[in-house]
């Protein structure tokens, strides 16, 4: 720890060795011992979305609650599309285009909630949700999305923001460090 402690760095080059050295640490869990639990693309989007908020405990906060609301509107989204019939008079394609118009509107508007303001984490969390949905073949289907089972998004998506968002608070944490 003497050595480390005698280390010191610029901001930048800080920050790229803390956030470089954490993100093989994530890698590891990703495709290691958390594999199929833990998606490093939906942790490095909240990891992002920390920083890009100001890295500060208000981020942390912002970033998962926004980030997980993002999550359970996706979540109702998928399982409202779920019920629309192929046959649909309108068509599958547009039944679901209004479908996720009016969710999104809706969480939108729940901006009015102060503690629901933060709608870039919000829609950073239902994109992630329905890119795990649409991309993961048979995810988009209400067995998986009523289970309790790590498979449903609402709990691995919402796993790996809140740990993505944590790496980026200990990156950050690291970064102070080595600049000292």
């Amino acid at each position: 720890m003497d050595k480390l402690k005698a280390l010191s760095f610029d901001s930048l080059t800080a920050l790229s060795l803390s956030i470089g050295g954490l993100a093989g640490v994530a890698t590891f869990l990703a495709v290691g011992p958390l594999s199929g639990f833990f998606f490093i693309w939906a942790a490095t989007i909240a990891w992002a979305a920390y920083f890009f908020l100001g890295a500060s405990k208000e981020a942390l906060i912002n970033t998962i609650v926004c980030g997980i609301f993002g999550v359970f509107m996706a979540w109702i989204t998928a399982i409202l599309l779920t019920h629309i019939p192929a046959t649909a008079i309108l068509g599958f394609p547009f039944m679901a285009a209004i479908t996720v118009a009016v969710a999104v509107v809706v969480m939108c508007l729940a901006a009015n909630i102060p503690q629901l303001a933060t709608i870039p984490a919000s829609v950073l969390g239902y994109s992630s949700t329905f890119a795990y949905l649409l991309q993961t073949p048979d995810k988009l289907n209400q067995d998986v999305l009523l289970s309790i089972s790590l498979s449903n998004p609402l709990l691995v998506i919402s796993i790996s923001i809140v740990v993505g968002t944590y790496f980026g608070q200990w990156s950050a944490q690291l970064s102070a460090k080595l600049t000292k």
